[in-house]
């Protein structure tokens, strides 16, 4: 009899539902986009209701894609946005604030003073996490401090925390869960690294009360089950769970010290695994869970590039040079290069390994003859040159030497980009059969629990390579492209 797995992958400006049958086939999949709420400049939000809303329409058409009902499910799993912070009342489970986006920045006076205060390296041998405002703990001492009674009423437990993993699964299981799985909870600065559990001097730290917080879980095992959904029949277990980039290390099958992929969605997210031993990152590297099974627990280090496919929809919606995303690898080729003009992606400041909350975008060098060409493919440019940051720091912090690095994500389907990324940093780029390897890292997981896939290696000998990109170029001209980057670094 055919399983069918139901992977629900919250994302950042939409809903995905695959279904994935016994044999690593995706039988369907369908995305539903939602509203992206800008109050200020740097504050990015959801509405709650319409990231629910949106995984519901998903779930059902992605069934009637497969040519199944609902009740043809066999097990859910789920991968999310990670940092996404939501405050629910236990009561009612409607949230008292809008979600507060991992890409927000309202919080980085609080983290300045912080490092100022020199709390920055505790934090870090505690969490595995810098101070930053990309993390959870700041978003909810800000909605805690600024929606009126919330504070006091987190203290009666009358509210509840949770990163979006938290927030579907409570919603599925018509609140009888309220859970996080370890690699989401290592993303909240909340979570000490080496026992997997809150930590209390963390939780002073961000004035964050206990009562709010849910049991941290592991990442393939059973959570609950589906209870009160419209479109959904009661009793289908939820099973499998994972941030995002977690899960799309899963779904890569790195599953060995040394393996690493990198996500290209709206960032870039480059992931290491480095086995059962954590790493303490000297080059501002996050120390970060990569998951727990069976009570076994994989750690990575990672590096975070906050824009990447952002910058291309930037390009279309604010400057108008192209009409769809697709448009940016036709543009790009129309040039043989980009005119010596550097393009640097920090639209929400700069991730790893420089951490600057308050670097911005840069367009440097251009001239009357420069084109949209030009500026389209220095775009891409610095899309890869991000990358190439963060592996050279993950190296010099003692990993292993990559021969390959395997790509998924929209952007990963960009064979410009991707040789760039392969001629940049002077490594194979492995693009794989099936990109939406973070739906089916949380499909595996939960077919792991539920006895869908038998173990690790049957789900090695299902994936499959599409495209190998080699780098084409020489280390000198590497080099010129290097020393245009980091003049580029300089002035933002």
């Amino acid at each position: 009899m055919t399983e069918f797995i139901c992977a629900i992958d919250q994302g950042t400006t939409g809903s995905t539902a695959i279904i994935v049958d016994h044999e690593m086939r995706i039988r369907a999949k369908i995305t539903q986009d939602f509203e992206q709420i800008f109050p200020h400049p740097s504050w990015v939000e959801h509405d709650p209701e319409a990231i629910w809303k949106s995984t519901l329409v998903a779930i059902e058409g992605a069934c009637r894609q497969a040519q199944i009902t609902s009740a043809d499910i066999t097990a859910i799993g789920i991968t999310n946005q990670r940092e996404t912070t939501v405050i629910w009342e236990r009561d009612t489970g409607a949230p008292i604030y809008n979600a507060i986006v991992w890409q927000d920045r309202r919080t980085r006076d609080k983290i300045q003073a912080l490092i100022d205060a020199g709390q920055e390296e505790w934090v870090q041998e505690r969490s595995g996490l810098l101070l930053d405002p990309y993390f959870s703990a700041t978003k909810v001492q800000w909605i805690l401090d600024h929606v009126p009674g919330a504070r006091a009423r987190a203290g009666r437990g009358e509210l509840a925390f949770g990163t979006i993993d938290s927030f579907l699964l409570w919603r599925l299981t018509g609140g009888r869960a309220h859970q996080t799985d370890a690699s989401n909870a290592s993303r909240t600065l909340l979570m000490n690294l080496e026992t997997l559990e809150w930590d209390e001097e963390l939780l002073a730290l961000f004035e964050v009360p206990r009562e709010l917080l849910g049991e941290i879980v592991g990442n393939s095992q059973l959570y609950g089950v589906t209870q009160g959904v419209k479109g959904l029949p009661d009793g289908i277990p939820i099973c499998g769970m994972a941030g995002d980039q977690h899960a799309a290390l899963f779904g890569q099958c790195c599953f060995e010290p040394g393996e690493a992929k990198c996500t290209l969605g709206t960032g870039a997210f480059l992931l290491m695994n480095t086995g059962s031993k954590r790493v303490h990152s000297k080059r501002r590297m996050l120390s970060t869970l990569a998951w727990q099974i069976n009570g076994e627990v994989t750690y990575a280090l990672e590096g975070s590039a906050f824009i990447a496919g952002a910058m291309i929809q930037w390009l279309r919606d604010g400057l108008g040079i192209i009409k769809t995303a697709e448009d940016i690898e036709a543009l790009a080729l129309q040039v043989e290069d980009s005119g010596e003009i550097v393009v640097v992606p920090a639209l929400s400041g700069l991730g790893a390994p420089h951490w600057r909350p308050s670097a911005r975008g840069l367009i440097w060098g251009l001239t009357r003859g420069t084109t949209s060409a030009n500026i389209a493919r220095a775009a891409l440019e610095g899309i890869a040159m991000q990358n190439v940051d963060i592996l050279s720091a993950m190296e010099e912090d003692g990993s292993e030497k990559l021969v390959n690095l395997k790509v998924d994500g929209g952007a990963s389907a960009n064979n410009l980009l991707m040789q760039m990324q392969a001629d940049f940093l002077g490594r194979n780029i492995v693009r794989p059969a099936i990109t939406e390897t973070t739906a089916l890292g949380a499909a595996l997981l939960a077919g792991l629990s539920h006895g869908t896939f038998s173990g690790l290696e049957q789900i090695r000998n299902n994936w499959r390579v599409e495209r190998i990109f080699e780098p084409e170029i020489q280390a000198a001209e590497r080099a010129e492209f290097m020393e245009r980057w980091q003049q580029g670094l300089k002035r933002t």
